[in-house]
């Protein structure tokens, strides 16, 4: 069909689904898949907003007045590496589109995080229940001995 002078040409049809998040392992750098949900940050002490650039003043009032208060760019999220074949949890902070940097989960940052089951366990869990869950038999139940 021929387009009549003066009218632009027909554009190609773009892509409309998102791009795939740019997200690669800080040791191999490749790409990470992801394995679980984003876990959103949030901040109940001033501290955890003054780190984060607020003012004294300004996190006291916010943390006074909201209790907690979440933060916007930052979440936990665990990812496979496919070139050292591990799962790795690291804090996710999203610096603009599509752009991230990634470090190692502190251990004081999982107490900020909402719905994650810590990796290093349930603190309030003896070490003897820790080990006795993890006993399996044969048959693949659990063996709690047998009475009698």
């Amino acid at each position: 069909m021929m387009q009549s002078p003066g009218t632009p040409p027909k554009r190609s049809r773009n892509r409309n689904r998102s791009k795939r998040r740019t997200i690669l392992c800080p040791v191999h750098h490749v790409y990470l898949d992801s394995v679980s949900q984003k876990y959103p940050l949030y901040a109940s002490k001033p501290e955890h907003l003054q780190v984060r650039g607020f003012g004294r003043k300004r996190a006291l009032t916010l943390v006074a007045g909201l209790g907690t208060v979440s933060i916007a760019g930052e979440w936990l999220e665990a990812f496979w590496c496919s070139h050292c074949q591990t799962t790795c949890w690291y804090h996710v902070h999203k610096i603009k589109a599509n752009q991230y940097t990634l470090s190692v989960v502190p251990d004081d940052l999982w107490w900020q995080a909402t719905g994650v089951i810590l990796p290093m366990g349930n603190p309030s869990v003896s070490e003897f229940t820790r080990r006795q869950s993890k006993q399996i038999t044969f048959a693949g139940a659990k063996d709690f001995g047998r009475i009698g």
